[in-house]
């Protein structure tokens, strides 16, 4: 994190937000995109991977979707709330559905029980997020 807390610290027009927790939460997106990657790989070098089928699809959307939320969260001049809202909470959504799904799996695979572990701490930072971010009289932005 040294590195998005380094940049982020010095980054002009923050809006108000706490770089701290949304460098935390970039961090988070960034381990959990390449976690969901590796994963999906690992499944596919496994004897039965058609059995992994959803394991696999659900880890290459967690990692797409982690990737575009750590890039907008880096991103803190005049940010649109609602938007980072609604990718922050498809972001919490696709980690959890991942982790349960390679919860399912854990017995058996351990890069399964890893990924599911780190889904779970990215699902936590974006929650996190979205109720520190500062609020609008019109209930835009969380």
């Amino acid at each position: 994190m040294e590195t998005f807390e380094r940049v982020m610290s010095t980054t002009p027009n923050r809006g108000g937000m706490e770089w701290a927790i949304l460098a935390a939460c970039a961090e988070a997106c960034t381990d959990c995109e390449l976690a969901c990657v590796s994963c999906a790989d690992a499944c596919l070098g496994e004897q039965y991977p058609s059995s992994l089928r959803r394991c696999i699809r659900l880890n290459l959307d967690c990692a797409d979707i982690c990737a575009t939320t750590a890039r907008l969260l880096v991103r803190l001049f005049e940010t649109e709330l609602s938007v980072l809202v609604a990718q922050l909470e498809a972001c919490a959504r696709i980690c959890a559905e991942s982790a349960a799904e390679c919860e399912r799996h854990k017995s058996e695979h351990r890069h399964c029980a890893a990924c599911a572990d780190v889904c779970r701490k990215c699902e936590r930072q974006c929650r996190e997020v979205m109720r520190k971010l500062p609020h609008d009289d019109a209930g835009n932005g969380g």
